[in-house]
């Protein structure tokens, strides 16, 4: 008891004390009024003082420690989620940022969940009921419903006057030119994260880390620049599509290559996909082909034989090779498609696309050689680009003479077509294998990463290879009055159930202009063309690839800067007048 009252005596003392400092402080024990009303206000403004200082630090304390589900909420803008504009080389926008609405509710301050779930059917019928109920109903403090509505939906969901139903405005990307440059930009997701292309690359590029400390903001982002062309690209994917359907094949692809910097000026892959629209990644649309994919070549693959064997320096121009019948490995035999039953010189076999020339002039030189030879040209290695998206080669466990021998006509060993056209841009900017890239790079720059591979006079005779094969060889409906075109062709059979399919074709058709002084390599493939009354019954490259890489160079090559010139010189005089190689820095 004792204790007790003397806890109650400190109290009513300390009661007292605090009280009498108070009205001490405020003037309060004063006997005029006017101090005792001045005291009283005082204390009133000290009050309030402390009950907004109270509400402040309340909302400071939601700020920084809010609930988790809930950190979106507040309807203010996604700033993490800013993406830089991408462009195109001319400056074009190929993908951009804009605002968009999106749904969320405040479960905690839903009335009734189910009278706001019918309501917003009405606005939105493609909801999923039972995952929109399920949120509802969740008791969070923040739950999405659904994710970039449009402007109209908004005004009427708004009109709806559902307390707990809020929007906040979030980054959307968009791509104004739709399906045309998809397989190289790729996409995002509803985060508007980079999930594949050139969106994932710029993620892993450091946008990602820019997002965590939050300087991510559209202000704060320069514009990422391509090396491709839209108007390129557009003609490209045009005439592409077209002969798609006219020889109703299952996939049509393309590449335009700048051969002086490796710039990639256009690739379409078709089928192809719009990144505006969501889709399965899974589907055959999502699929490029060009850098995914891995092919056996075909004859298009012989300009790397005919390189090898040119820049060994023990095979020549006037060299010759017996490419009479068919070259036997046990129960293997390697035929010509048109057999010309003779012997045929290099430029010959080039130009009737010898298999039994060609295996015979690679062999003759050893499967070890053929083997560091495409190692140099990077046909034995997986193609590193800005794309994320490619596949490692497919080369054989045990490479023998057969191997190389039908490796030599591009069968045996498949690779990224644009693997092969690295290789053979190099036969044609002077002997210099340079990086493909989809970003745009100087001359300088292409200069630091050039690696010589070939010599200059190797460059110099494939450049008259090809010429000749667009003059009298199987690329004549490839040229193009006026462009200086030189090309090669290529119709691989499909392999099907682990044996070749005569009736199953891959063609392809290499294009080069302008010879003299190459500045733009294309390269066309046909998955499965079929035959036409006007081919003759022909469903190989010189019957479509050609005549489409054809059409591409005449409508491009005006957009590039390249006009049609006349009184060009011949294949001989070209290659009696070649002068020094493009120059290009040697690493």
């Amino acid at each position: 008891m004792g204790c007790i009252r003397l806890a109650f005596g400190l109290v009513r003392f300390s009661f007292s004390f605090s009280r009498g400092l108070v009205r001490a402080l405020f003037g309060m024990d004063r006997q005029d009024t006017e101090t005792v009303t001045r005291a009283r206000l005082k204390l009133i403004v000290v009050a309030f003082c402390l009950v907004f200082t109270a509400v402040a630090g309340r909302l400071t304390i939601l700020a920084v420690f809010s609930d988790p589900d809930g950190g979106r909420g507040g309807g203010s803008d996604a700033v993490a989620s800013a993406r830089p504009d991408i462009i195109d080389r001319n400056g074009d926008t190929v993908a951009i940022d804009v605002k968009s609405p999106s749904l969320f509710a405040e479960p905690r301050r839903l009335i009734d969940p189910d009278e706001a779930l019918e309501g917003l059917l009405k606005v939105l019928p493609d909801l999923d009921v039972a995952e929109a109920r399920t949120r509802l109903n969740s008791g969070k403090g923040f739950a999405w419903l659904k994710r970039e509505i449009t402007p109209a939906q908004q005004r009427a969901i708004y009109r709806l006057g559902l307390p707990g139903i809020g929007f906040v405005r979030e980054n959307r990307r968009v791509y104004p030119d739709g399906p045309t440059i998809s397989h190289v930009l790729g996409g995002v997701n509803v985060d508007n994260q980079g999930i594949a292309g050139i969106e994932k690359y710029v993620d892993g590029s450091g946008l990602a880390e820019l997002h965590l400390a939050g300087l991510a903001t559209d202000r704060q982002q320069e514009p990422v620049q391509l090396s491709m062309d839209v108007r390129v690209q557009n003609a490209v994917r045009d005439e592409l599509m077209r002969s798609k359907d006219k020889f109703k094949a299952k996939a049509a692809m393309g590449i335009v290559t700048d051969v002086r910097t490796g710039e990639i000026i256009s690739l379409v892959s078709l089928p192809d996909f719009d990144p505006n629209v969501g889709g399965n990644p899974k589907d055959d649309a999502y699929l490029n082909r060009l850098t995914t994919g891995v092919f056996e070549m075909g004859s298009t693959f012989k300009a790397l034989s005919f390189a090898m064997a040119l820049d060994s320096g023990k095979i020549g121009l006037n060299s010759s090779f017996d490419a009479r019948g068919a070259l036997s490995f046990g129960r293997f035999a390697i035929h010509d498609y048109h057999a010309e039953n003779r012997v045929l010189s290099v430029p010959e076999i080039f130009l009737v696309s010898s298999n039994v020339g060609t295996a015979k002039m690679v062999l003759s030189l050893g499967v070890e050689a053929h083997k560091v030879f495409l190692k140099k040209m990077g046909q034995l290695d997986r193609l590193r680009t800005e794309l994320p998206e490619s596949s490692e080669p497919i080369v054989p466990k045990r490479w023998g003479e057969l191997n190389s021998a039908t490796i030599a006509f591009g069968h045996g060993l498949s690779v990224a077509p644009l693997q092969a056209v690295m290789a053979v841009n190099s036969m044609m900017n002077g002997g210099f294998l340079i990086p493909p890239t989809f970003l745009k790079r100087s001359q300088a720059d292409a200069e630091k990463v050039a690696v010589r591979v070939l010599k200059p006079e190797t460059s110099d005779k494939m450049r008259y290879l090809l010429r000749l094969n667009a003059e009298k060889g199987t690329a004549t409906k490839a040229e193009v009055a006026g462009y200086y075109v030189g090309g090669k062709t290529g119709t691989a059979e499909k392999v099907v159930n682990g044996r070749y399919a005569k009736n199953k074709l891959l063609t392809s058709f290499t294009a080069v202009f302008p010879m003299d002084k190459p500045q733009y390599l294309i390269l066309v493939m046909l998955d499965e063309p079929q035959p036409l009354p006007e081919t003759h019954g022909y469903a190989t490259s010189g019957w479509n690839a050609a005549p489409t890489a054809g059409k591409i160079v005449e409508r491009i090559a005006p957009m590039l800067g390249v006009m049609p010139r006349q009184n060009l010189p011949t294949a001989d005089q070209m290659l009696r007048n070649s002068g020094p190689p493009q120059k290009v820095a040697e690493r």
